[in-house]
């Protein structure tokens, strides 16, 4: 289903009681935790564990929870278009929604965790209007985000380009960016392409550290794990556009060998994909469990500000 298709059901939804809808999105909040689940248990049985330390699992805790972080500025990103098109909730509760509905992104077909943003934000006060575009909207930039990627990847394949000159590109290309979203659409845009920026940074950095974790002996270059870093956005952004992936199972593997395959030791490439997948479940776990924690009365009285 399109971009359009998806606004276009979204907005044809009928009025629903509130509780009704509170109910249909924790459904699908279940339904995720049920698949994550699964996910985690195939993932452990195809680990090979028996060379890894305390300290190796400490580490991939961390990782785990500074990625699990890292969601809110995704929700943040969202809450920002939320605005853009005239929504009033604050932006704990924005949080709240968005973390309790991407759990859902794991359920077969990678359309429930939109699904169920979608009746949760109605249920918290949107439209469904607005709910569906600022989803439509906010998935556009994170495409258009996740390509700003390209530039890190560059120097490992043209060997003229150099580490500094293709941080500057990036840079850049950030910065030029945020100026024509911010001309174009405002501030609110140009915000959330900031917020999401920030989530990519994290998720690249946290792959980089595990391949840095799977490689005992210490040979990777900083010209290559900043090209990892990179590849893993762009192999991440192929999952998220391809339909019926659920977050990009298999597809991000795949493009990841491809694009690293030849320049780390497949075994130890393997370990730190797989351990990767382990490692943003847990931490996608984390916050979902996080913003239940977050007390109720923020989401009556916080006043959104940017």
């Amino acid at each position: 289903m399109d971009n359009d298709s998806l606004q276009t059901f979204f907005m044809r939804m009928s009025p629903v009681p509130r509780g009704v809808l509170r109910i249909g999105g924790s459904f699908l909040a279940v339904a995720g935790v049920i698949f994550v689940a699964l996910r985690l248990r195939n993932y452990s049985v195809d680990l090979d564990v028996s060379g890894m330390t305390l300290l190796f699992f400490w580490w991939c805790m961390v990782l785990s929870l500074i990625y699990g972080a890292g969601n809110y500025f995704l929700a943040v990103s969202w809450w920002n278009f939320i605005k853009y098109f005239g929504g009033s909730i604050s932006i704990s509760e924005a949080v709240r929604v968005y973390g309790i509905s991407q759990l859902a992104k794991y359920v077969p077909g990678n359309i429930f965790h939109l699904a169920g943003r979608q009746v949760l934000g109605m249920a918290s006060g949107l439209t469904s209007g607005i709910a569906a575009k600022s989803m439509v909207f906010e998935f556009g930039l994170l495409v258009l985000a996740g390509l700003q990627f390209s530039w890190l990847v560059l120097p490992l394949f043209i060997q003229s380009l150099l580490i500094p000159e293709s941080i500057i590109l990036f840079v850049i290309s950030l910065l030029m960016t945020g100026f024509v979203l911010n001309l174009i659409l405002g501030i609110h845009a140009s915000w959330a392409f900031f917020w999401q920026i920030l989530f990519l940074l994290i998720s690249s950095s946290v792959f980089a550290a595990l391949l840095v974790l799977s490689d005992s002996g210490g040979g990777l270059t900083p010209l290559v794990l900043l090209g990892c870093g990179g590849g893993f956005i762009i192999a991440w952004l192929v999952g998220l556009v391809t339909p019926g992936a659920p977050a990009g199972v298999g597809v991000r593997e795949l493009v990841l060998l491809l694009l690293l395959g030849g320049l780390i030791d497949e075994g130890k490439l393997l370990t730190a994909i797989l351990i990767g997948r382990i490692v943003t479940i847990v931490g996608d776990l984390a916050f979902f469990t996080a913003v239940h924690f977050i007390p109720s009365k923020f989401f009556q009285t916080e006043k959104a500000h940017v």
